[in-house]
């Protein structure tokens, strides 16, 4: 077992502080969490079923495909059964409380010979469920966290053994203390003054300078930082959903990426008027491409975020974005994302957004979401909306 059985209930203390912390809204008993998971992670599940269950909660458990399985799933499946949803899974949707998801991959690069465009029309088809939970969270009724549980799969793309790449998860998820929940509420409280710093400035543009990068990012009209919100475990990133029309310049991500089942190396991107007009990559070009055309919004940032190495213990390459996109190391990390915003980047209430108000604000809108990560050393600057520039992070760490 890569976990102890004392670790496996850290791990699940953990994701029960993550999933209460990350609902603007309380808990209640008879609430409906489904947990979603594939195999490997049944030791984990076992735990946290049980523990919702003397919560007063009603758990759901359903485990993902096998790597064989999503493999025919995308070889065999004609044009009706890629979009097709299980009778009553819109009413599961629409009364949801909360999600866990337990990410054990099996494999890494199963689809590579995949047909990206349909694996773009499966993930397009699966966009209106996405919706309802995103509106069930804005009105305070849905909360959601995510893990990743460690496999010698993840561990061997990681150029890891699976002891080695096991201890990073026990760092990272803070599985080495007692009392991993009051770990969290401790980073918690700390990047909450970070926010705070952040989000007191007015800022007309940030400006991401290192050897490979040279691009500015509008944050636009009513956004706000947020991060460190129990959503995933682990997750050190602060991050806001930009204005997407006012982004510019040069992007590199020398973190590779394993994305639907196909690895990708070494992205390069050049923005103009916010979409993506040069789209490069050492190893999976094509892929990169025609995910990033499934649909009007996929070309486009929907996330700028930043990590600072003090919190994070997260020093090696994972293999698995959660781990890699929270990168600690010498420099700290930062990563866009391409495709779908953050409704929650709003500096207001999300209640009251409407499709058409997202719109206004340069929110995107995408079935896609691609965080992009660079570990290179940087700068960040903010110019302000009175002229002045205030560099906000530089050596890895928040300037405040």
């Amino acid at each position: 077992m890569p976990l102890t059985k004392t670790q496996l209930n850290r791990y699940a203390d953990a994701l029960l502080w993550g999933l209460l912390k990350a609902r603007t809204g309380r808990f209640k008993r008879g609430d409906i969490v489904l947990i979603r998971y594939e195999s490997p992670a049944l030791s984990l599940v076992e735990i946290l079923y049980d523990r919702l269950l003397g919560m007063g909660m009603n758990p759901i458990s359903r485990v993902g495909l096998t790597a064989n399985m999503e493999r025919g799933f995308f070889d065999r499946a004609n044009s009706r059964q890629l979009v097709f949803h299980p009778p009553g899974e819109k009413e599961l949707y629409e009364s949801l409380n909360g999600s866990i998801v337990i990410c054990a991959p099996e494999s890494l690069t199963h689809l590579k010979n995949a047909d990206p465009k349909k694996i773009a029309k499966s993930l397009i088809a699966r966009k209106a469920l996405r919706e309802i939970l995103d509106r069930r969270e804005e009105i305070g009724e849905f909360g959601w966290t995510l893990c990743t549980f460690p496999t010698r799969e993840l561990a061997k793309n990681a150029k890891l053994t699976l002891a080695q790449y096991t201890d990073q998860i026990i760092k990272a998820c803070f599985l080495d203390s007692n009392n991993p929940a009051s770990k969290w509420e401790t980073i918690y409280r700390e990047a909450g003054a970070i926010k705070k710093w952040l989000n007191g400035m007015t800022v007309s543009h940030y400006h991401i300078q290192s050897e490979n990068i040279d691009l500015r990012i509008r944050p636009g009209e009513k956004r706000r930082w947020i991060g460190v919100s129990g959503h995933n475990i682990p997750s050190f990133e602060l991050f806001l959903s930009p204005d997407w029309r006012g982004t510019e310049g040069c992007y590199f991500a020398n973190q590779p990426s394993f994305r639907s089942g196909n690895y990708v190396e070494n992205i390069r991107l050049v923005f103009e008027k916010g979409r993506a007009v040069k789209i490069e990559a050492l190893t999976g070009e094509d892929f990169t491409i025609k995910q990033l055309s499934m649909d009007r919004g996929a070309g486009r940032v929907g996330e700028f975020s930043l990590t600072d190495r003090r919190f994070s213990r997260i020093d090696t390459f994972m293999a698995d974005t959660l781990f890699d996109e929270n990168y600690g190391g010498q420099w700290g990390n930062c990563h866009i994302a391409l495709g779908a915003s953050f409704s929650e980047t709003y500096n207001g209430n999300p209640a009251g957004l409407t499709k058409a108000t997202k719109k206004s604000l340069g929110f995107n809108d995408s079935a896609l979401h691609w965080d992009m990560v660079n570990t290179e050393e940087k700068i960040v600057s903010a110019r302000l909306s009175d002229g002045k520039t205030v560099t906000i992070y530089e050596n890895g760490i928040f300037c405040c």
